[in-house]
Formats: C-alpha cells, sequence, structure tokens
C-alpha cells in the first residue's frame, strides 16, 4: 500500500513541477500526505508525512541533476539496496532517549510488546507554504509517547533554494517543552539521512548494530561495485574515522551514474554542543548528533539535556545537495558555511 503511495506521490509531483514560473514551487497533494517541492520545474523533494511512519521526513530527494540520493527502502525498495533499519528514511529529525523514550528507531518493524519504549511524532498542521526564489514550508507537530503523553511540541520551519548550482535546504527546529524533558545521553540521534546505495562506504565485514532498547540490526558487508561512496569533515577526518568526531560540516560524496553527487550538512554556531558529533556510519547513516556525548568520547564526557516546562531549544541545519562533474570544493563549502552562520530567526 505504501509502495503504491509513493508511486502514485511520485507521478502527481512529475505533473505538477513545471506549471509555474515561480524558481521553488511547494504544492500539496490533493490525495496523499505529502507537499512536492519542485526548483525551475524539476523534482527536488516531498514533505512527507503517513501515519504509518513515526516522524515526519523529506523524501525522496534528488540532486539538481534528478538523481534521487535517498534510499528508496521500505517505501520504494530498489534491486540490491540494504534493508537494514527501516526507521532511516530520507531526512529527518529525532531523538533516542526523550524522558526514556526512543523516537529515534521508532517504526512498524518493532514488536507490539515492546512499542512501549518508543516514542513518534505526529503532524498537528501546516502553518506556512510560500513559493518564490527561495521555498518555505512550516508546520506544527506532537512529540508523543505511546500512552498520548505529550511531551514536546515542534515547530519547524524548511527553506529550500538554490545556490552556485547546488540546492539546499535550511531546516530550523525549535522544541517546546511540554513538561520537564530529559534529553538524556544517547548516541541515536538528532538530524538524519539516510543515503542512497552508490554513496555507501564499501565495507568487507558484517556489523551488527544494537540500540539503547536492545535490539540488533545486522548490517550486511558491501560485496558489490556499487558502493564507492566516503566522507571528508572540516577536522579533516575522512570515511569511518570521521565517526563520532567534532566538525562543524561534513560532506558525503561518491559517483551515481556519470556525476559525481556530493551531500554536505552544515552545523549552526547557535546550536548546542556546537561543532556537532558526527553519528556518520559508512552504511548511508550520515547524521548529526550533538548530544550523544558520551558513546562518541568513549565515556569521557557526557551531556544530558534537560528543559523545564515551557522552555526551548532551537536547532538550525544547512543541507545542500550538488552534482557533476567534481564535488563542492572548500571555497564553495566556506561561502555555504558563512552565509548559513548568518542565518538568525
Amino acid at each position: 500500500m505504501i509502495h503504491r503511495l509513493f508511486l502514485a506521490v511520485s507521478a502527481s509531483l512529475l505533473l505538477t513541477g513545471t506549471a509555474s514560473a515561480q524558481k521553488v514551487r511547494l504544492v500539496k497533494d490533493p490525495q496523499h500526505p505529502s507537499v512536492h517541492v519542485t526548483i525551475d520545474g524539476k523534482p527536488f523533494t516531498d514533505f512527507f508525512f503517513p501515519d504509518t511512519i513515526a516522524k515526519p521526513v523529506l523524501y525522496p530527494i534528488h540532486a539538481p541533476n534528478g538523481t534521487v540520493v535517498t534510499r528508496g527502502f521500505p517505501i520504494a525498495p530498489k534491486e540490491g539496496e540494504p534493508t537494514d533499519h527501516p526507521h532511516h528514511m530520507g531526512l529527518w529529525l529525532n531523538y533516542g532517549d526523550v524522558n526514556g523514550l526512543d523516537f529515534w528507531n521508532n517504526s512498524s518493524a518493532i514488536p507490539p510488546e515492546k512499542r512501549g519504549g518508543y516514542g513518534e511524532i505526529r503532524l498537528d498542521r501546516i502553518t506556512r507554504m510560500q513559493d518564490g526564489k527561495q521555498g518555505k514550508l512550516s508546520y506544527e507537530a506532537r512529540w508523543l509517547g505511546p500512552d498520548g503523553t505529550k511531551h514536546l511540541h515542534e515547530t519547524t520551519e524548511f527553506t529550500f533554494g538554490e545556490s552556485d548550482g547546488a540546492w539546499y535546504i535550511d531546516r530550523t527546529t525549535t522544541l517546546r517543552a511540554e513538561r520537564p524533558v530529559l534529553f538524556r545521553d544517547n548516541k541515536e540521534g538528532m538530524l538524519g539521512l539516510r543515503v542512497a546505495h552508490e554513496l555507501q562506504i564499501p565495507a568487507k565485514e558484517t556489523k551488527k548494530y544494537t540500540d539503547a532498547n536492545g535490539i540488533v540490526t545486522t548490517v550486511t558487508a558491501v560485496t558489490d561495485k556499487v558502493a564507492n561512496g566516503n566522507y571528508l569533515a572540516s577536522n579533516g577526518r575522512q570515511g569511518d574515522d570521521v565517526w563520532s568526531s567534532k566538525a562543524s560540516w561534513c560532506l558525503m560524496y561518491g559517483k551515481m551514474g556519470a556525476d559525481s553527487v556530493g551531500i554536505l550538512i552544515i552545523d549552526h554556531p547557535g546550536n548546542v554542543g556546537y561543532p556537532t558529533h558526527w553519528h556518520a556510519r559508512g552504511y548511508g547513516l550520515f547524521a548529526a548528533n550533538p548530544l550523544g556525548v558520551k558513546v562518541f568520547t568513549n565515556g569521557k564526557q557526557e551531556m544530558n539535556h534537560s528543559l523545564k516546562a515551557g522552555e526551548s531549544m532551537t536547532v538550525r541545519y544547512r543541507v545542500v545537495f550538488s552534482s557533476g562533474a567534481r564535488v563542492p570544493d572548500a571555497g564553495r563549502i566556506a561561502a555555504w558555511e558563512k552565509a548559513f552562520a548568518k542565518e538568525r530567526d
């Protein structure tokens, strides 16, 4: 059913993308829980919020050349791509321990007897949709426990645009505590992206990953020649060495077809824990986590971030998608980072 929904959404997006003279256009699907975002008539992404997933996401996401840079599974699986971690879908924001509830790992794959330990994020309403040189989409949502208790009120604004031939998404999210809230130090967070098979780092070993609730996920070794990705962070680290390190930006890149594709995530100086730790795995999870300090420092440090009822926390991230003969160089990245650092409410 979800697969048929995705196909219908994609067909509708192709039909609606060329109807406006505006550079960025947002069109709410009249039949499906989705808002289509196009740039110059070409598909960029969908704001996707069906009841069948545990949080709103941006999915799928295209590079400027039309290549889909997000993994298809679990909505529209592609032949040969990995099927681990069904909660990894598109681009999202949540966290692995909010008042003891795991918002990060929740999905339909969780056994019924274990669902009491998981939270979900439910869209309340879309508050703004604006076309133009930049596109704007804002929404409000609730972070709910399994008993319906509201822990956080979320207000998020996306800005979609083009810069120097690349497409970007700026995300500003404010989380207001509806009751005392503790973000307990946890490696599963906070801004997450699951990338296409080609952008994975080739791996020869099968590994197992255990979440905070003891559920083990096996990630099979990459034995084909499709995966050719790599990471590069502002601190100079590359590949798997990026994981756990602190850096103001991180670039994932690789060949997809004839073009080089790059995905750059930039942290904002105003964010808690800046520069962020990177929960960047070679198997295709690309995440910025400013709060998971304990596991990233082998227990040397710990960060438990608390909010009193009525207090709030705001985080901002810029995600840049590029395609062409080569990935962005240091000069382009520096320009994007400097411009984003100036962004404020």
